[in-house]
């Protein structure tokens, strides 16, 4: 016995002894690597938190906590070093990269109405994001009808340093005011959607399920997901263990994965190690809620999805959206639409065999309970593209042109498109790159000498519209037009 309780003590100890060189050498890597942090690293507004929106929040006092946090951006942009007001710094007024070069600040929570209202959406957008992500599908949804309120989840939309304390329940209890709100402009008996983009996505699956047992939440008519982050890495729990150390000022930097110049008006571009961990705490919390209302049967209570999620994707897990959420699902009109990569580029040979299999996997000889369609290439010698769809239950495939094609340069979409219009005025890659008014990031196509940019040419480079986007806004109309559509 007093072997094997040394045997014990000494392997617990190594245990310790690697975690502390982990994370000490995690810490030490960080502030080794990143520069130097601004005011908006280190300042942290006085968000909103789940411990004041109860259920007796309200969306107009949301909407007055959330003129008080922008004051905090306000006292930012006073402040914002000689050195630091170049052209494109989101926080130097007068930049390109500030947001009144758009007309409005996008970054706040935003309401479309329509003349007519035949329903209610509630819209969140993902991690780093803020409401601008959302505006392309709140004007269809509104074009159909429907009262729209594009929520900012705390943390979001100010500065970066926001991200560095909030908790994802603060998100979902911003989605129950938002909800709330919604039900209330609409009445009781008008359709309510969720609609979810990445982290946002979570939110709302999570928001559907746990208001299976609450009552006082409004329940949601059907969700409509972009990209949604039902899975993530594992590695964003040993990142938020090495900011721990963010504490001590010799280790600040150690609360950030990333620290990079604030070109991007409506999104952060520094990473804090918490928005990781708390993406991954509700991928993992709803991970579960989907096992256990799945082992209590009660998954046929949940309303009815439509999911748009490309084949590739470098944030989220697409195996997770296929086997962790619609796997589970039971036969309740739900619909998942996957964008497959450009086959005439050539790029398959080049992918790995995980990805490539997403394909077979949705289109092998059984039946589903839920409709599949992919958004491919009607044959690998052109551009042009083609809906291929499977009903629920059926095996027969029936292919549908678009009058859409992919771009000659684009092999694929990224997580980041989806919801962007190819003319959308930060992103949009239609057109040439503007020498006034606001960045066009989508029209960037930077070709030159390596480690001249202080933003990787990968990040620059990534596909941040969807040239699919008509498609995806009229399955939307469908999809919210009737029940018969699904």
């Amino acid at each position: 016995m007093t072997f094997i309780r040394t045997w014990l003590i000494r392997a617990v100890a190594a245990v310790l002894l690697i975690a502390a060189t982990l994370v000490i050498g995690g810490a030490l890597d960080a502030r080794r690597r990143h520069p130097d942090l601004k005011p908006w690293h280190k300042m942290v507004p006085n968000d909103l938190t789940a411990a004041e929106m109860d259920d007796a929040f309200d969306f107009s006092r949301l909407l007055a906590r959330e003129a008080e946090v922008f004051s905090t951006v306000d006292e930012v942009e006073t402040a914002v070093a000689a050195e630091d007001r170049t052209p494109v710094n989101r926080f130097a007024a007068g930049s390109r990269a500030h947001h009144s070069q758009a007309g409005q600040n996008w970054n706040r929570t935003f309401e479309l109405r329509p003349d007519t209202i035949s329903g209610g959406a509630l819209l969140i957008h993902g991690l780093t994001d803020s409401p601008y992500s959302m505006r392309a599908v709140a004007e269809t949804l509104r074009q159909q009808g429907y009262y729209s309120v594009a929520l900012r989840m705390p943390g979001h939309g100010t500065v970066p340093g926001g991200l560095t304390t909030v908790d994802w329940q603060d998100w979902l209890a911003a989605v129950r005011v938002g909800a709330r709100h919604v039900r209330k402009q609409i009445g009781p008996d008008q359709p309510l959607v969720m609609v979810g983009y990445s982290n946002g996505g979570a939110l709302a699956v999570k928001y559907a399920l746990e208001s299976l047992d609450r009552p006082q939440d409004p329940r949601v008519t059907s969700l409509v997901l972009l990209s949604p982050m039902i899975g993530v890495t594992p590695a964003a729990r040993l990142a938020w263990w090495i900011s721990r150390l963010g504490f001590v000022p010799y280790f600040e930097k150690a609360k950030w994965l990333d620290v990079i110049p604030e070109y991007n008006p409506f999104k952060y571009n520094s990473f804090p190690a918490n928005a990781a961990f708390q993406t991954s705490s509700i991928t993992l919390s709803l991970q579960r809620d989907l096992a256990r209302v799945g082992k209590a049967g009660r998954l046929k209570n949940l309303p009815p999805i439509l999911t748009f999620q490309s084949i590739v994707d470098a944030t989220v897990s697409t195996t997770a959206v296929l086997r962790t959420l619609y796997d589970q699902l039971p036969a309740n009109g739900s619909t998942l639409v996957m964008f497959d990569v450009n086959h005439r580029s050539g790029i398959e040979v080049f992918m790995r065999a995980e990805d490539r299999s997403h394909v077979a996997r949705l289109f092998d000889r059984e039946p589903r309970p839920f409709r599949r369609v992919l958004v491919t290439n009607s044959s690998p010698s052109t551009n042009d593209v083609i809906a291929r769809t499977v009903d629920a239950g059926q095996l027969s495939i029936v292919d549908t042109p678009l009058g859409l094609a992919w771009p000659p340069d684009v092999y694929s979409l990224t997580h980041i498109a989806l919801p962007f219009t190819p003319d959308d005025l930060l992103y949009g890659s239609d057109g040439e790159p503007s020498t006034a008014g606001l960045v066009r990031l989508g029209r960037l196509s930077p070709r030159g000498e390596r480690s001249v940019l202080t933003v990787s040419t990968d990040t620059l480079m990534r596909l941040s519209s969807n040239p699919f986007f008509p498609y995806l806004a009229d399955t939307i109309r469908a999809w919210t037009a009737t029940p018969a559509a699904r």
